[in-house]
């Protein structure tokens, strides 16, 4: 099995908000629960892309081995 990463969503004045409990700065809001649901998906997308190039930027010019890793959950 694959890493699992837990959405959480809550029902504001407002309409929705959503974060991931893993994954820091993935959050968002919208008016309903599936356009947050949507968003959250997006800001997924946009949390690991940020993380990995400001990792490739501080690691320039330095011999790295990089990995790909699939994390195992009971």
């Amino acid at each position: 099995m694959q890493l699992k990463l837990t959405k959480v969503f809550q029902k504001v004045p407002q309409g929705y908000i959503g974060f991931v409990e893993e994954l820091p700065g993935a959050n968002t809001q919208g008016d309903t629960l599936e356009e947050a649901r949507s968003y959250l998906e997006e800001a997924i997308e946009l949390v690991l892309e940020a993380n990995r190039e400001l990792a490739e930027e501080q690691l320039q010019g330095q011999e790295v081995i990089r990995e790909a890793v699939i994390f195992s959950v009971a």
